[in-house]
């Protein structure tokens, strides 16, 4: 390895890290120093990262954290957002069509991998909206919860009005979201945001265990009942029995339809092809 050049910058290291194995992706957000701020060029590795889970059949199951013990992540880099301001960058609202890393997470609506977002410390503002937006959330006991945007001025543009008024009673988010409250661990399972939540110290574990019900399951089974839960929320129960789910489409004439019955039959696990 050459030496650095005296004067020279050294080079940024990523915002993300990206592991893959034992068919699942493990994305962490990497800046503890920040609470795992999430600025431009975070959104950007992500948009990368989204797109390789997505397009990998290997990948069955997603696990989205931060690191450190203090934060899953405190939303926008706002450091950054006030030096953008400054030099008159379009301001942001809903949605960040045209903006690094687009579609982010909280509008890629057709991502068909389960996600899990494990929760250690803050959650808040597009921290929050990123855990909203994964398909199972599990907390530490000390997590804490808020979508404080308008005691800035702003709003939770990644979703997170749309989001948490679909998942816990209206009046519950009204309450939140327009006061920018903070809620527990605890306030979140009494809410049904969340689907465990354990002392920090069973966290990996707790996680752990539902990764592995997960990968065990059926994969073009997993992405058919995730498309057409997701899809049918808004629609009648006969507009949902008639509506052709592209994913269900697959599962119905793929290997594993057959192999699941089989495997039952002849008392054995199955083997799953993903086709």
């Amino acid at each position: 390895m050459s030496a650095r050049q005296p004067g020279a910058k050294a080079p940024d290291r990523p915002r993300v890290r990206y592991d893959k194995r034992d068919h699942v992706a493990y994305v962490t957000l990497d800046r503890p120093e920040v609470l795992n701020a999430m600025d431009l060029r975070t959104h950007e590795e992500l948009g990368c990262i989204w797109d390789d889970a997505e397009a990998d059949d290997g990948v069955r199951v997603v696990v989205l954290t931060g690191a450190g013990d203090r934060a899953f992540s405190v939303g926008q880099d706002l450091r950054e957002r006030a030096e953008l301001d400054k030099y008159g960058t379009t301001p942001t609202t809903f949605g960040s069509r045209g903006q690094p890393g687009w579609p982010r997470l909280t509008e890629r609506f057709g991502f068909s991998k389960p996600l899990v977002a494990r929760v250690n410390g803050w959650a808040l503002g597009g921290g929050l909206e990123l855990a909203l937006a994964c398909d199972i959330i599990v907390a530490a006991e000390h997590a804490v919860f808020a979508l404080p945007e308008v005691k800035l001025g702003l709003v939770p543009g990644a979703g997170g009005a749309f989001r948490l008024a679909r998942q816990v009673p209206l009046k519950t988010a009204m309450g939140y979201l327009l006061t920018g409250r903070q809620f527990t661990a605890a306030t979140a399972l009494r809410l049904g945001l969340v689907n465990e939540v354990v002392p920090a110290e069973r966290l990996d574990e707790a996680v752990g265990e539902w990764v592995s019900d997960l990968v065990r399951a059926a994969p073009l089974a997993v992405r058919a009942v995730k498309e057409a839960t997701m899809r049918s929320l808004e629609m009648t129960l006969e507009q949902a029995f008639a509506t052709r789910f592209e994913w269900e489409q697959r599962r119905m004439v793929s290997r594993d339809a057959v192999e699941g019955p089989r495997a039952f039959a002849q008392k054995r696990s199955p083997i799953w092809f993903g086709r």
